[in-house]
């Protein structure tokens, strides 16, 4: 199994065998992968695993299915946040329920017969997606019965609980999820590849200027793989007057494992365990 750029970290204590009280996470961007294993009897996390900078997503998506001993496990839930670009968003005054079907003739890559949709009530709108064959194929026999989302279902998770107007950043080591929220609605969502500084900085000047943003008054929260001083930090820095870190606050579960991990790098996998 390539486990280039990775990093494993399991709970001394973890015992397989008790698997079937767990809630797997698990979520793919444009170029990662990571998962963690809840205990929700216990209400800890007993393992968290992540790989960045993978050229091949499903490819290495299906060696680690095949090969990862804990993903081989049975579960009690499972849910997964598989990126895709086939991925719109539809008021829910104008979503049919009854022919999701409809929809996908805006998706602008080759998809699979099976369609997704995830409700953002507080927001107002309904996702529909889909995944392309191979991932869905993939995905699916391995976790048939899981309960499927996007990335960014997670920052809007998140969004319900910080201010009205914000603009949220989730980073992976060459990629970026972008939520601007102004008045709590969603004005922009997007996910950009990011392969440095200069990039970054492009995308981050681009949103300001296209959705007039106000840099002095919207605060800026940041998740993934970003440190305090490095070149994409100091690049939000220069432009906005607040930014800070966004940790994932769940006091009933231990999170012992991650202790010496930043705190703010695993927020939106946890976060997946909110979505419902």
């Amino acid at each position: 199994m390539n486990t280039q750029n990775s990093i494993l970290l399991i709970d001394p204590a973890f015992d397989t065998n008790t698997s079937v009280n767990c809630c797997l996470l698990l979520k793919t961007s444009i170029d990662s992968i990571s998962y963690a294993i809840l205990d929700k009897e216990a209400n800890k996390i007993v393992a968290v695993f992540d790989q960045q900078e993978c050229e091949d997503v499903s490819n290495i998506l299906s060696d680690h299915l095949k090969n990862d001993v804990y993903l081989r496990l049975t579960f009690n839930e499972i849910k997964l946040a598989i990126y895709t670009e086939n991925n719109i968003s539809i008021p829910n005054s104008l979503y049919n329920s009854d022919n999701p079907k409809l929809d996908s003739k805006f998706f602008t890559q080759p998809y699979s017969e099976n369609l997704y949709t995830t409700t953002h009530q507080n927001f107002g709108f309904t996702s529909v997606f889909s995944f392309s064959k191979i991932t869905d194929e993939i995905i699916n026999q391995s976790f048939a019965n899981s309960k499927k989302y996007q990335p960014n279902d997670m920052l809007l998770k998140l969004a319900e609980n910080i201010p009205d107007t914000s603009l949220l950043l989730d980073f992976t080591a060459g990629s970026i999820h972008m939520l601007f929220l102004k008045n709590k609605q969603v004005v922009f969502q997007q996910c950009y590849e990011t392969a440095n500084a200069e990039e970054f900085n492009y995308y981050i000047l681009l949103i300001i200027n296209q959705l007039a943003i106000n840099t002095n008054e919207t605060p800026v929260y940041i998740s993934g793989i970003i440190h305090d001083g490095d070149e994409k930090y100091n690049c939000l820095k220069q432009y906005f007057s607040a930014v800070q870190f966004l940790n994932f606050v769940d006091f009933n579960l231990d999170q012992q494992i991650l202790e010496d991990m930043p705190s703010h790098y695993y927020t939106s996998l946890l976060a997946l365990d909110q979505c419902v």
